[in-house]
């Protein structure tokens, strides 16, 4: 692909070493291709997507800190397929939930501790390796039909920064070689230390990729999301696009947008940013601009303070958001105390629906036993991490009470699904703050188009 330079194409910190993390990316023409709106709506296209994506790709099943002792497991459930997510003595593995005598599932709860695994319909066991143990009345079977012991189906499964992916190919390449992002991106925000504090699965009325995209960008922000003006710098966004679909912005907080005439009056929304921080707003003496890098000094001092190590973290991670994408249906929202994993899950049947799974995830540590507020955590909820909490599950038409921003997204993206069924309606024009979405749509069509 050929690179061009663009005037709009923003440097939060210019004087970030080449080829560091922080590191702005060389901006990739992409075209001006006006993709087709199909895949949206018909059943045919979501076929497609099930044979030449989600069989295909690397999938975000879910975290190692969920698996901690032998015999832990949870299911990841992606469309029709239903996969054993388990840890055993010789470490993590997947098998399909399928009993390999008549396909019954053998696993319903979604998580729990089993070392064995019986299946409900005639008793076959299986160890959590998959190995068969025993065949209920063996000596009636014919031993050419059953010699070969056949055991569980195994999936692929790597574990990448405390993330377990999995691939239903039989032999697929490396993960490594297919997540797309720097070697120690995600490593440095240590996510197999962290555990999961809160899990909730809500359907929301647009087709998965509509849910992408809404993610995918800022450019929303200031009509969709008022209220955030105040503290979010969304014409400030660094974009940065990697192979194989992986992306991420980084959106810098603490600063007003922008868009907003003030510029200097350190408003309601960022004198709570500085007591969030541990600094007094009405002994602040400076103005709007100087907000983020105090919330960065003061973050860093208190980390010094409670022995917590923030050496590897430069100053912008202490106070912005790096929303990094995977291809093909991952955001995760990356702060040092902890990170927001989402997925848009398909639903299975009905290409104008999705499942909006979000993990939110704390380090916890003796300097910060508390979670800041920022993540949205319901009063009282157990941040210690003894526990997992079990995943809140939510219809369409009940609230998942994930907060104001996220609620308006819910509500809103209905409407987009809607409209892009109007004839008026041909394709989506995507600009320079949507670039992701692009980069998204490239890397799905290059998959699409694969025989």
């Amino acid at each position: 692909m050929s690179r061009t330079k663009n005037k709009r194409t923003k440097v939060l910190n210019p004087d970030a070493p080449r080829g560091s993390l922080e590191a702005k990316q060389p901006t990739i023409d992409l075209g001006v291709e006006c993709y087709g709106k199909n895949g949206y709506f018909d059943k045919e296209s979501m076929q497609t997507e099930w044979q030449k994506i989600w069989s295909r790709s690397w999938l975000l099943a879910g975290v190692v800190s969920d698996l901690r002792e032998v015999g832990d497991y949870f299911l990841f459930e992606v469309l029709d397929e239903s996969i054993i997510v388990t840890l055993t003595k010789e470490g993590i593995k997947a098998f399909y939930n399928v009993c390999s005598h008549r396909g019954a599932m053998l696993v319903n709860e979604p998580r729990g501790n089993q070392k064995v695994f019986v299946c409900p319909f005639h008793n076959w066991t299986f160890r959590n390796t998959g190995d068969l143990i025993r065949i209920t009345d063996e000596d009636t079977f014919d031993p050419r039909l059953i010699g070969h012991r056949p055991g569980l189906v195994g999936v692929a499964c790597e574990i990448y920064a405390g993330i377990i992916f999995v691939n239903l190919q039989d032999d697929p390449s490396p993960l490594h070689q297919e997540i797309g992002l720097p070697e120690g991106y995600l490593e440095a925000y240590r996510i197999d230390q962290m555990n999961v504090v809160r899990h909730v699965v809500s359907e929301w009325g647009s087709n998965w990729k509509v849910g992408v995209e809404a993610f995918y960008e800022s450019y929303h922000l200031h009509a969709v999301h008022p209220e955030t003006r105040g503290v979010m710098g969304d014409l400030n966004v660094q974009y940065d696009l990697y192979a194989f679909g992986a992306s991420r912005m980084i959106v810098p907080l603490g600063q007003p947008s922008p868009r907003l005439h003030d510029q200097k009056s350190v408003n309601e929304g960022l004198q709570f940013m500085l007591r969030e921080a541990g600094l007094d707003p009405d002994e602040f003496k400076g103005n709007a601009a100087d907000v983020r890098e105090a919330i960065q000094q003061s973050k860093r001092r208190y980390a010094e303070e409670k022995g917590l190590d923030y050496s590897g973290f430069v100053d912008g991670q202490l106070s912005d958001s790096w929303a990094t994408g995977i291809f093909p249906n991952v955001q995760i929202g990356c702060h040092p105390e902890g990170v927001f994993i989402m997925r848009f899950v398909p639903h299975p049947k009905d290409p104008e629906r999705f499942f909006y799974d979000t993990m939110t995830m704390f380090l916890p540590s003796d300097g910060a036993a508390k979670a800041p507020l920022w993540m949205g955590l319901p009063e009282g909820t157990d941040v210690s991490g003894r526990l997992r909490p079990p995943t809140e599950h939510y219809d369409i038409d009940q609230d998942p009470n994930l907060g104001l921003v996220l609620s308006q997204d819910a509500a809103f993206l209905p409407k987009v699904q809607r409209g892009m069924r109007s004839k008026g309606f041909v394709g989506q024009l995507w600009g320079e703050q949507e670039q992701r979405l692009r980069h998204f749509h490239v890397e799905l069509n290059r998959r699409l188009q694969i025989e």
